[in-house]
Formats: structure tokens, C-alpha cells, sequence
């Protein structure tokens, strides 16, 4: 058994301004897709630049805190809030959810991939491997704000949170960090090195993490204000991941059934588009 002490959610402070670790966990996450980004650009076979990376991590962090924010408050507090409007700005306090964070990025994407005319399943392609460093540090901030705890347990490894009572539960915030992040980083990472049809990659992230985050539901205590949604084990995390499995399931179907792309797509310049345009007319 492991106690954890009580720790300051407060890092330090700049004059009066207060710098949360749960925001510095965020940084450090939007600094790791960043130089992971730019790793991935300078691949010989990528089409991708390091200014682009800078433009999808812009995209991503606006999509990720927005979405992220009202995710949360329509799956999770949406009671709360519609009581008192405020709470949806309170964005130090915690209370982001990852499935709405997901939504917020593949809007954001969506827009990019219009306005830089790429295929949206290649700009996800490229961000999937990207992503999960930072929900690894989401987590160690859940931990370390000591909330999302487990249920009960007696393993060696089990933890006293401060504010959960005094017996040892599973850190499943760890839990988390271990396998939507490093581990699922580890297998994104690696599919991604060889060549892969369109979509292949996005659809192996999202089985992996639907998979991963139902299996920690199993051990990781739900909000006081949702509790179970069924039988006594069925989490609203559980029922958000569903559909990415099935997404994901299906985009790796879809496919499938397509080579290999050897290079990234590239954007098409507006000659070559007006030239496609041309010889479409022609057919």
C-alpha cells in the first residue's frame, strides 16, 4: 500500500497568476507533438514540413481544449453547468473529456484539411501517433491532482488518495498513462513506420484507445454525479469508446482494401487541381 501524499495543485506562481500542473501537463503534451511532429516530417518519404506541424498543433489546441471542455459538460455535468454557466470556463479546475477533446481535433482537422487540400483521413494519419504522449500526461495531472481514482484493491501497488478515504485503490489514472499513452503510443508509433493505406493508422488508434479505456473503466471508480449507467459496471467512458472501436474497425476494413501509400499526400497545388479539373471535363 502506497499513500499519496496531498499535493498542491498549483506549481508556482507568476506574480499573482497561478500555473497549475494539470495546464503544465497540457504544455507538455502540445511540446511532444510538436517535436514528435516534426520527426515524422523530416521522414525521407513524408510530404509533410515543420511548419505544417506548427499549423496542426495550433489547429489541435484549439480543437482539444474546446471540445474537451464542452464534451465534458454534455456527457458528464451537463446538469451543473445549465445551474451555473460559469463552471464551462473553469478549465483549471479539470473536467476535460478525452471523446469530446476527439471530436473538438477531428472538426479542427476537418477545417485544416479544407484549407490546405489534404485528405482528411491523412492529416489524421499523421497526428494519430502524435497524440497519445499527451494523454499520457493528462493522466500523470489527474494523478497528481489526486482525482479519477480506482476502486478498492488490496494489490501491492494500490494507492490512499487524499480525498477518496482511507482505503487503498488502483491508480488508474497510472493505468491510463501506461496504456492510452505510452503503450498506445509504442503501436502507433511503429505501424506508422512502414507504409499504410489510407486510414489504417487513424482506425488503429481508435480501436486502441476504445479498447484500452474500457478495459481501466473496469477498475476506475465513475463520477458520484453519473455512477453506473447499467449492471452495475457500465461507465459512460465504456459507452463513448463503443463507437471509436466500431469507427475504427471499420475504417481499418475500409482500408484495407487500398494500397499502401508509398509517400504521404501532398497537397494539390491549384494548377495541378485546375489541370485534373480540365481532363475531368474531357473524359
Amino acid at each position: 500500500m502506497i499513500v499519496l501524499p496531498e499535493i498542491d495543485p498549483v506549481a508556482f506562481r507568476i506574480g499573482m497568476f497561478p500555473v497549475r500542473w494539470y495546464g503544465l501537463m497540457y504544455l507538455a503534451g502540445f511540446v511532444g507533438f510538436w517535436w514528435l511532429g516534426r520527426l515524422k516530417a523530416a521522414r525521407p518519404e513524408s510530404t509533410w514540413k515543420g511548419t505544417d506541424v506548427e499549423d496542426l498543433l495550433f489547429y489541435g489546441a484549439v480543437g482539444v481544449i474546446v471540445g474537451g471542455r464542452l464534451g465534458y459538460v454534455l456527457f458528464y455535468d451537463l446538469g451543473r453547468t445549465l445551474n451555473n454557466p460559469w463552471i464551462l470556463f473553469q478549465i483549471w479546475k479539470g473536467g476535460m473529456s478525452f471523446h469530446g477533446g476527439l471530436l473538438g481535433v477531428a472538426v479542427a482537422m476537418w477545417i485544416y484539411s479544407r484549407f490546405n487540400r489534404r485528405a482528411f483521413f491523412s492529416v489524421t494519419d499523421f497526428i494519430a501517433p502524435l497524440i497519445p504522449l499527451g494523454l499520457a500526461f493528462g493522466r500523470i495531472g489527474n494523478f497528481i491532482n489526486g482525482e479519477l481514482w480506482g476502486k478498492a484493491s488490496d494489490l501491492p501497488w494500490a494507492m490512499v488518495f487524499p480525498y477518496a478515504g482511507p482505503e487503498p485503490r488502483h491508480p488508474s489514472q497510472l493505468y491510463q498513462a501506461l496504456l492510452e499513452g505510452l503503450a498506445l503510443f509504442l503501436i502507433l508509433w511503429v505501424f506508422s513506420r512502414k507504409p499504410r493505406p489510407t486510414g489504417a493508422v487513424t482506425g488503429v488508434f481508435l480501436c486502441g484507445y476504445g479498447i484500452f479505456r474500457i478495459i481501466v473503466e473496469f477498475v476506475r471508480v465513475p463520477d458520484d454525479h453519473l455512477a453506473y449507467l447499467a449492471f452495475e459496471w457500465v461507465t459512460m467512458g465504456q459507452v463513448l469508446s463503443v463507437p471509436m472501436i466500431v469507427l475504427g474497425i471499420g475504417l481499418l476494413v475500409w482500408a484495407n482494401g487500398h494500397e499502401p501509400n508509398i509517400t504521404q499526400q501532398a497537397p494539390v497545388s491549384s494548377e495541378r487541381g485546375k489541370k485534373r479539373r480540365r481532363q475531368r471535363r474531357i473524359k
